[in-house]
């Protein structure tokens, strides 16, 4: 914001040099990018952060210099000569959306005469880089600046009815606002309107067709609230940006909305003449309850690391408009109306802080600095990515939020509920995801069609499935894994990697029913489920357009891979003597699953089995309708010495009979 020294004198009486009064500004949070001399006359370049709508004017800034130099803040006289009609004769208003719109007043000025603006207005309108139009429009701009609420003048006699309707827009409507642009309008977006016609878009610009000319008399002054998301969301969207739209997105005082009209009728008469009409049409169906904060001393005196004097602390409280009154070590202040950023005590000592100096609180040259050792949740999300990019994966990165059909997909809940946000800059792609697959899906697609194959994929994310109405989703950390690859290849790799977050895990894959995959299983890790693996169904497949190819993925819970990696890992020396494996071919019926086959073996099996391993399912001419070759091997080993051949074949065959019994297994020999 560019502030005009002489003009900000009109507000505090300070007598300081431009230099220092940037200064001043810049140490209470609010630096300046330049100064310009332009006649004599300093302007400087203020940077205003987005949460301090307040000093998007002049009393605002003329506010916090008088805070800073103990000076006081000179407000303007307002003195409103008014004739004995009402202004609700001329005029009335409707708000139809109170949420956007949560207080308008309309003032009636008759009788102006639309004229050149006299220089002492459109010299320090100029002179801070806004381009004079009339008198009756720079006066609008004038009190804009002065006191950050954003006015704007109708001509009255252009507004059909003399009615103001404040609603959403209906479908195909348009209106060319005064600069000329135009505007096609959608159901979400607020506006003024007449009787007939949209007259401007909330909070954004006035239309073309009830602009103040050269032919008006009569104005109807605005003044109003409407909602930042609400004016910010329009103007993105319509590429419409203007001052106002800027000042109402960083919150307008709504307490003061009554006497900034005023002021700028006051302002309107002065420079084009006329007589305002009694009192004012203030709609005001949202009124916001005061707030309250409370500072204690001591509070203070810890997060600042100084202490500072119990009477300074009310006097910077009361210069800044809090109303500050103190009881004990407390002291219990009342918000004003302008600073909607101020709201608990944390904020109170930070506005106590910037005016009491930030320079005032010391600083050491020597900073201890602390090593920690690295937290389990580091090291096992390193080991994850280690492992996986041995494996051939590439971390990914994907956005939160999929569309409705992927949704549905891959939908954790039965009725298939999803979080949303309001479509605002994506088209359709605005739940939040239960499932970090359709995002890598998406991915492998993409990088399918250029080419880039096989395509294996993994990402640390977030989830979150919905709960009862009202209440935070339940949000879980997923590791997502995913590939081109058969189902053996991601099952092994889930394997694996359990394996290296826990050496001494007891790790299962048991049979289970998902519903985006035509064949899965559940991870169980010491008899405790933490996740799926499964091969995508021809539905995912069609959704993706996966031709040809085999997808299949996991979804691990890293919570369980954080608690597995934070126990006590038991660890066994490694063998002296060598282990025997033996290989077998079974002929099993065609609806035999790997897990009743790892019963059967597990059911006979010796102390010297060291482990059992899938190796190939063969279907063919020399394997009888219905059947299935399926191959596994056997690994022996024993720990106190060289296991025998024939050790080992009383082993196999004790398995096979237990195979053969339990499942109808038969030794395949040829």
């Amino acid at each position: 914001m560019k502030v005009l020294l002489s003009w900000l004198k009109d507000y505090v009486d300070i007598e300081l040099p431009a230099q220092e009064v940037a200064e001043i500004l810049s140490n209470r949070g609010f630096p300046y990018e330049g100064i310009e001399v332009l006649n004599g006359d300093a302007v400087i370049d203020v940077e205003v952060t987005s949460n301090r709508g307040d000093c998007l004017g002049y009393i605002g800034v003329a506010r916090e210099l008088a805070a800073a130099t103990g000076k006081e803040l000179k407000l303007p006289k307002v003195e409103l000569a008014e004739s004995s009609k009402p202004a609700s004769e001329f005029a009335s208003v409707e708000i139809h959306e109170p949420q956007l719109c949560q207080r308008y007043t309309a003032r009636i000025i008759e009788g102006v005469k639309v004229a050149p603006t006299p220089d002492w207005m459109k010299n320090r309108l100029e002179a801070i880089g806004m381009r004079s139009v009339n008198n009756v429009v720079d006066a609008t701009n004038y009190a804009m600046m002065e006191t950050g609420q954003p006015p704007h003048a109708f001509d009255y006699k252009r507004l059909f009815g003399g009615k103001i309707i404040v609603r959403k827009a209906q479908a195909g409507e348009q209106i060319i606002s005064i600069d000329g642009s135009k505007c096609e309008l959608t159901t979400d977006m607020l506006v003024i309107t007449d009787e007939k016609y949209p007259v401007a878009v909330a909070g954004v610009m006035g239309g073309l067709d009830t602009e103040v000319n050269d032919a008006t008399t009569t104005v109807l002054l605005e003044d109003a609230f409407f909602s930042p998301v609400s004016v910010r969301t329009t103007s993105r969207n319509l590429s419409l940006p203007s001052d106002a739209a800027f000042r109402f997105c960083r919150i307008v005082d709504i307490e003061n909305i009554d006497w900034a009209s005023k002021r700028t009728a006051q302002l309107m008469i002065q420079v084009s003449g006329g007589k305002a009409a009694k009192g004012a049409v203030d709609a005001y169906p949202v009124k916001p309850k005061p707030k309250q904060a409370t500072l204690r001393l001591s509070r203070l005196k810890k997060l600042l690391g100084i202490e500072v004097p119990k009477d300074t602390v009310i006097q910077i409280l009361t210069r800044l408009g809090f109303g500050p009154k103190q009881n004990g070590e407390q002291i219990t202040c009342s918000v004003p109306s302008w600073r909607s950023d101020v709201y608990r005590e944390a904020d109170l000592i930070e506005e106590v802080a910037r005016v009491y100096g930030y320079d005032k609180i010391p600083t050491e040259n020597a900073i201890t600095i602390e090593v920690s050792p690295t937290d389990i949740r580091k090291k096992t999300i390193d080991a994850i990515g280690t492992y996986l990019t041995g494996c051939g994966f590439y971390e990914t990165v994907t956005i939160s939020f999929i569309d409705k059909r992927d949704a549905e997909l891959f939908a954790q809940n039965e009725d298939k509920r999803h979080l949303s946000v309001k479509d605002v800059t994506r088209t359709g792609t605005n739940l939040l995801r239960q499932s970090v697959l359709p995002s890598l899906f998406g991915v492998i697609k993409t990088n399918h069609n250029v080419g880039n194959t096989p395509c294996r994929l993994f990402e640390i994310a977030d989830t979150y499935i919905p709960t009862e109405a009202g209440k935070l989703p339940i949000e879980k950390t997923r590791l997502t894994i995913t590939g081109d690859s058969d189902f053996r290849d991601i099952k092994g790799v889930v394997d694996g990697l359990l394996k290296t977050v826990a050496a001494d895990a007891t790790v299962k894959f048991e049979p289970a029913e998902i519903n985006w995959a035509q064949a899965g299983v559940k991870v169980i890790v010491n008899n405790k489920q933490v996740g799926l693996v499964g091969m995508a169904s021809q539905q995912v497949l069609d959704r993706f357009d996966f031709k040809h190819t085999t997808i299949c993925g996991a979804e691990l819970d890293l919570e369980e891979l954080f608690a597995l990696r934070a126990g006590v890992v038991k660890v066994k020396p490694l063998s002296k003597f060598p282990a025997i494996k033996r290989d077998l071919s079974l002929i099993v019926n065609e609806d035999v699953p790997w897990a009743d086959i790892e019963s059967a073996v597990n059911k006979k099996a010796p102390a010297e089995l060291e482990e059992l391993q899938f190796v190939d399912i063969f279907r063919g001419k020399s394997i009888p309708q219905g059947k299935k070759s399926v191959t596994l091997s056997l690994w022996f080993r024993d720990a106190d010495g060289t296991l025998t051949h024939e050790a080992v074949d009383r082993f196999q065959a004790d398995i096979l009979k237990s195979l053969t019994e339990s499942i109808g297994a038969e030794l395949r020999t040829a």
